[in-house]
């Protein structure tokens, strides 16, 4: 596997986590690979073959060769077809609202065309030029130009928003809704409506996520190998807390997450 990240422009940096692209050879023996929730929206590009989604155990769809995938609150299986290349846009939980009209909880846990979002004519356009170009540093060109153009129509994310998300990233998830708002009862309804307008899940299902991340990294970069310390390390009431919202976001325990064929693409990202 070939995965790279690279960093957005510095108008974007703040909306934009990263571009990445992903390059895998056609293999004769595929593995599915379960693809877990990281707090993210993610805009991608196919160049490569057809990749399949699992809706169930045995039946599937084809993701679409350009999309957006939304908000996600539990695990799913992909599986290529054959070569793998793929270019794709990360966006912090605020970052995709700043682009589209359409409540960002509509895109919530599958794919959404990026046709759908922007237009026939637009996204034919931008999906044609991320084709044709060259190499990566053209294609991020031509979707950086794009967003900012998108960004110089509309601002619409609500500060309430932004303030809890922050809250959130800056305390690996932990930081309670009522502490962040200080305990203001209408702040906290407002903040539920938009929250789900705009970021496509809960504060307290985009916290557990965000807590999720900080000890899968400790998990994979072997910070430590003791449930018990990550547990704690990660600010969860105690072990069986860890492995319980664990198991919820990946469908297995701590110990089988390690060194399973079907998370070597999700063990990528999160490393």
């Amino acid at each position: 596997m070939n995965y790279q990240t690279f960093q957005p422009h510095p108008d974007l940096e703040s909306l934009v986590s990263c571009y990445w692209t992903l390059e895998v050879p056609a293999e004769p023996d595929v593995q599915k690979q379960r693809i877990i929730p990281d707090g993210t929206i993610e805009m991608a590009f196919i160049l490569g073959d057809d990749i399949k989604r699992y809706t169930s155990k045995d039946e599937f769809i084809l993701q679409p060769r350009a999309m957006v995938l939304g908000q996600t609150i539990e695990p799913f299986y992909i599986e290529p077809t054959g070569y793998v290349n793929t270019f794709a846009i990360r966006f912090y939980p605020y970052g995709f609202a700043n682009f589209v009209t359409m409540p960002i909880n509509n895109l919530a846990n599958k794919e959404t065309t990026i046709e759908l979002l922007f237009g026939e004519k637009t996204a034919s356009d931008l999906e044609r030029k991320i084709i044709e170009a060259t190499n990566t540093s053209e294609r991020i060109e031509i979707i950086e130009n794009f967003f900012l153009d998108k960004l110089n129509e509309k601002t619409t994310i609500n500060n309430i928003v932004k303030t809890t998300i922050d809250a959130l990233l800056a305390t690996n998830g932990s930081a309670s809704i009522s502490k962040i708002l200080k305990e203001d009862l209408s702040k906290r309804r407002q903040l539920e409506r938009n929250f789900k307008k705009q970021i496509g899940v809960s504060p307290k299902q985009l916290g557990k996520v965000i807590r999720l991340q900080n000890a899968l990294k400790m998990l994979l970069n072997k910070k430590s190998e003791n449930l018990t310390d990550i547990a704690y390390e990660s600010e969860y009431f105690d072990q069986a807390h860890f492995i319980k919202d664990f198991k919820e976001f990946t469908g297995i325990n701590p110990k089988e997450f390690l060194g399973n064929e079907n998370m070597a693409l999700s063990t990528l990202f999160y490393k």
